[in-house]
């Protein structure tokens, strides 16, 4: 398959569960190009900014399970050039 560049963003709003999200992050690390985290203190929320260059599969396999934590929410956006 081939692989394609995307963005994926996350925003955790429960402190508690940002260890499970790093510990998903570092079992897909290979799709991990560049990481950028921020603290929202104002908010009690924690943002994460990926970019990313995998299948669409592998993309998909890790939106899903960071999807499906609690107090965390994922958004992917792929670009059309595949690699």
């Amino acid at each position: 398959m081939e692989k394609r560049l995307g963005i994926i963003s996350i925003l955790i709003s429960n402190a508690d569960i940002v260890k499970k999200v790093n510990d998903l992050l570092s079992e897909y690390s290979h799709l991990i190009l560049a990481r950028q985290g921020l603290l929202i203190r104002n908010y009690n929320l924690n943002f994460i900014s990926l970019i990313i260059e995998g299948t669409t599969d592998e993309i998909s396999a890790l939106t899903g399970k960071l999807g499906r934590l609690e107090n965390v929410e994922v958004k992917s956006v792929l670009s059309k050039i595949k690699l």
